[in-house]
């Protein structure tokens, strides 16, 4: 399918062939039908990522804040290489949009295939052929409605939901600053709601349109005079500020116009320094519009499709949407007479010649049409680079194929740089949900195809090793299916996040010609590690190993937090340091006990300290915090063991002392966790049929560790691991 993407590194805006999205549960695959393109929003993602690289440092200080501090923690190699990748992520255009329903899934209520729906929300209601959306972003549209009107309906619940904010009344007098789309249509529902309404704006053009639609409109110079009379000198009920501009003139020209105790609501994005003598004076009430309602920026109501209460919460920003649908049906509204350009999904690229002043040319309302309504089934599975010649990658002639489900964060920014410079490995299929994803990352690292089914790893018989790099709740499910197909599996931790899930790989596991299987606990095969394990062994006795990790915030609603799909920290990332520790004594532990600190509705079990018990009576302790200062490192690791201490600092200083001989190792390059080691072992293994990297018991009794740690801090008590 044709989808517009946004290049965040060169700065271009291209229309290009990828994989159509795979429906999921509680949404539905629709075939678009028109879009619009907000030109405030997207104008703005356009012009910054068109700045080079000093204009996008300028633009965004915080952004520079974190690479510094980044760059003091892991070097500057891996900063800049991470700065890159993440500048060159593609980002889909649009959030605004309307078309038919060609599949749904389990779970989606209210909707079946064949109904005409409009379309809202970012990375959902895209600029694409098809498009992939949640339950409470699908609004019905009656026969009358066009799709050109319906693409309008997520601007318009934007509008709505600032009007709504202003709580006005049947013939309040009503300003609106901004004569823009969003404006516009700001003007058009008061005007439906019985509102008296007055239209100002700094562009002659946009004045004499809203003047065309019945409302007094005037230029934004004198325009103060024009507001005393339209009031009779007692200033306006509510102000809608729908301009778009970093000046603070909008807000200070409000609170000169409203009447005292008035409302005055920024839409749009403004100057927000208020004047104080003016909102003083009169007791003014200013509040600041988000977006189109309650349930946007919250992933329980956009993502996993749950409403909320009709009677606590009336105007979500589903049901303003669906609101602004039915002004359209009663023929309250009329956007299509803001429509300046058509633009089909071909071209689309011209409409962000024409937003971004690249083609001078008067704009309000650009579409963007899609001439896909009578076509067949969207492809999931396409060729992006010609496949290579079969090459052997090992001295016995065999050589292996490589399946990828994943292309995220972690993918493109570690995962599949480590498996490009490796090298050795035909890089057959890359898959992502949405298709974007897999599409860019099968471009760069050399893929075959992309695709946004599993399936086409999972059940190809041409895959012989699927990497799995998707989010931890799919883990478990992948890792069994694809060792049943007969495939080795490199999973990225976790390897599952309960004991069922985990008890099924385990009876896989022992199963005979079972394939190997290594899981990406890649901390153990970093430089650093292997001296480290040198200086400690031999040993005959016990070790004590403190790992502190300075984690970082994360908000409670961030997916990682979630047990059902992140498994929360501990279990999602806590188990890399329960797996060092393992590594060190040799042996997975045998108890936990866990403590942790008074949450305060800010954390979420991310501020503890876990302590291990190992066979042969070594103590391992990792205290994880949420709480701390991210510009200090990350990870610190402190040994002692027969007379002997090791001190490792983020897996780039390493201090050995024996004997009162320090011994010191630095890597002055950069960091390295040895993600690359890690993978090139375990395809050394599969090729000389050696043992797996990690032995299994390690594997398992991790993993069961992080459960037990769990527990542990749910009831304050030590806990036997004996799975």
């Amino acid at each position: 399918m044709k989808q517009l993407i946004q290049n965040m590194r060169n700065g271009k805006t291209t229309v290009t062939d990828i994989p159509a999205p795979q429906v999921r549960s509680k949404m539905a695959l629709v075939r678009t039908a028109a879009s619009l393109v907000s030109v405030g929003t997207e104008r703005m993602v356009v012009e910054f990522a068109e700045k080079n690289l000093l204009g996008k440092a300028k633009s965004r200080p915080d952004l520079v804040k974190q690479t510094i501090e980044k760059a003091r923690r892991e070097g500057l190699v891996n900063t800049v290489e991470a700065a890159f990748n993440r500048l060159d992520q593609p980002m889909a255009l649009g959030y605004s949009s309307a078309g038919i329903i060609e599949m749904v899934g389990e779970g989606l209520e209210g909707f079946q295939v064949g109904d005409r729906v409009a379309c809202a929300g970012g990375n959902y209601a895209v600029h694409a052929e098809f498009e992939l959306v949640p339950q409470n972003l699908l609004v019905h549209l009656p026969d009358k409605v066009s799709f050109e009107d319906a693409a309008f309906a997520t601007l318009g619940a934007i509008a709505m939901q600032g009007f709504r904010l202003a709580s006005p009344q049947i013939g309040d007098k009503v300003a609106v600053v901004g004569l823009g789309l969003l404006g516009l249509l700001s003007v058009e529902i008061a005007a439906a709601a019985g509102c008296q309404v007055f239209g100002v704006d700094v562009n002659e053009d946009k004045v004499k349109l809203a003047g065309s639609l019945g409302i007094q409109a005037v230029i934004r110079e004198g325009a103060e005079s024009s507001a005393q009379v339209f009031t009779n000198g007692r200033g306006f009920d509510c102000v809608l500020i729908c301009a778009d501009t970093k000046s603070d003139d909008p807000v200070q020209f409000s609170g000169t116009i409203a009447r005292e105790h008035g409302v005055v609501v920024a839409v749009g994005a403004v100057g927000l320094n208020l004047p104080r003598k003016i909102y003083y004076d009169k007791e003014l009430d200013f509040r600041v519009s988000r977006s189109y309602g309650p349930g946007r920026y919250d992933p329980t109501y956009e993502e996993k499709g749950v409403d909320y209460p009709y009677g606590y919460v009336r105007w979500t920003e589903g049901r303003n949407i669906e609101a602004y649908v039915d002004l359209l049906a009663g023929e309250k509204v009329n956007p299509s007479s803001f429509v300046t350009h058509r633009f089909p999904i071909e071209n689309a690229g011209q409409a962000y010649d024409l937003i971004t002043g690249k083609v001078q040319e008067s704009f309000l309302g650009i579409l963007i049409t899609y001439g896909n309504q009578s076509k067949g089934k969207p492809e999931t599975k396409i060729k992006i680079n010609d496949f290579p010649p079969s090459k052997s990658n090992s001295e016995n002639g065999k050589s292996l194929s490589v399946g990828v489900l994943g292309a995220g964060n972690y993918a493109g920014a570690v995962f599949l740089p480590a498996i490009k410079k490796t090298g050795g490995v035909i890089p057959q299929v890359i898959v992502s949900a949405s298709g974007v994803s897999s599409h860019q990352a099968a471009r760069k690292y050399g893929f075959h195809f992309a695709s946004s089914s599993e399936n086409d790893v999972l059940s190809n018989p041409d895959i012989d090793v699927a990497v799995i790099l998707t989010r931890h709740q799919h883990h478990a499910r992948q890792v069994l299916t694809a060792l049943q197909a007969g495939k080795a599996v490199y999973c990225e931790k976790p390897l599952a996040l309960n004991f069922q899930e985990l008890d099924g790989i385990k009876k896989a596991l022992q199963a005979p010609e079972t394939p190997l299987m290594m899981v990406g606990f890649n901390r153990r095969f970093a430089p650093l590690s292997v001296e480290l394990k040198r200086f400690l062994e031999p040993r005959s006795e016990p070790m004590v190993a403190h790992y502190r990790v300075n984690a970082g915030f994360l908000p409670l609603n961030h997916w990682t937090q979630d047990p059902a799909i992140g498994g929360g920290r501990i279990i999602g990332e806590g188990c890399h340091f329960i797996d060092y520790l393992t590594f060190l004594v040799g042996e997975a532990p045998v108890s936990v006990v866990a403590q942790k600190m008074p949450d305060h509705g800010k954390y979420k079990n991310d501020n503890v300290v876990l302590t291990f018990t190992y066979p042969d009576g070594s103590l391992g302790t990792v205290t994880y915090l949420s709480n701390g200062d991210k510009s200090l490192p990350k990870e610190y690791l402190e040994v002692f063991c027969g007379g002997k201490v090791a001190i490792l600092k983020d897996f780039r200083f390493l201090q050995m002392v024996y004997q009162g001989k320090t011994n010191p190792k630095n890597l002055f390059f950069g960091q390295d966790k040895g993600h690359q080691k890690a993978w090139k072992t375990f395809l050394d293994a599969i090729l000389q049929g050696n043992p797996p990297p990690i032995p299994y018991q390690h594997l398992l009794g991790v993993t069961a560790a992080s459960f037990k740690a769990v527990e542990s801090l749910a009831s304050a008590e030590k806990m036997s691991i004996d799975f």
